[in-house]
């Protein structure tokens, strides 16, 4: 498997956001958004770290942490990854979430344990990459997997609103509204939440990119 980097940090966003967190997060991606932030890990010439699956459970068990974010890249490329996910729910000790970009079928990936939630990217406009989005995935959510919509302004938004409500998001799943660092004023999305009534919408704001410098890696 393709690993570009494994670190210990909390939750910048999502349910779990400010919790402990072990991240393993996988080299390369199908799509190329416009404000990719991990665009170090996704280059073609980039290889990152040829690992086993048996060598990355190794780093989890020696971390001792409860959370475990699988994440990317495109985390669900990785041909291996329903063997690493059905061992480390086999543990029982964990809780595995998985971050993808949503052009990926989560088919295989659903029902491997209730100890897995998955947060799915759904790419507005601005990404570029909205026509990659793989749209049956929507029926595949439960209520402890999430949709993140990434906000580059009020097209965007406007749009984000357009698929919660087609999609009927809310009480289906985690929804959230992330702005995309320094393209918009978190205050417009809280705007957006209040006009349009959406009561079981979050704001989500990467809580890594505030601590810590936005362009540092392993937090």
């Amino acid at each position: 498997m393709r690993v570009a980097e494994i670190f210990e940090s909390i939750n910048g966003e999502g349910p779990l956001a400010g919790q402990r967190a072990l991240f393993v997060r996988f080299a390369g991606c199908n799509i190329r958004c416009s404000y990719c932030d991990t665009a170090w890990a996704n280059e073609p010439g980039y290889q990152g770290m040829e690992m086993s699956v048996e060598a990355i459970l190794a780093e989890v068990e020696k971390a001792q942490i409860r959370n475990i974010t699988i994440t990317g890249g495109e985390p669900l490329l990785q041909e291996e990854l329903p063997q690493l996910l059905a061992a480390l729910a086999g543990e029982g000790t964990h809780w595995i979430e998985i971050e993808t970009n949503g052009s990926v079928d989560l088919t295989p990936f659903c029902n491997i344990a209730e100890c897995i939630s998955i947060t799915m990217d759904y790419k507005l406009p601005g990404s570029g990459m909205e026509d990659a989005m793989c749209m049956k995935n929507f029926r595949l959510l439960k209520q402890t997997d999430s949709v993140k919509f990434v906000v580059g302004g009020m097209e965007d938004l406007a749009r984000a609103g357009e698929v919660i409500r087609k999609e009927n998001l809310q009480g289906r799943c985690h929804v959230f509204l992330s702005p995309v660092f320094g393209a918009i004023d978190p205050e417009r999305i809280v705007d957006f939440i209040r006009e349009n009534r959406l009561d079981r919408v979050n704001l989500g704001l990467q809580l890594h990119k505030i601590i810590w410098d936005p362009e540092q890696h392993g937090v």
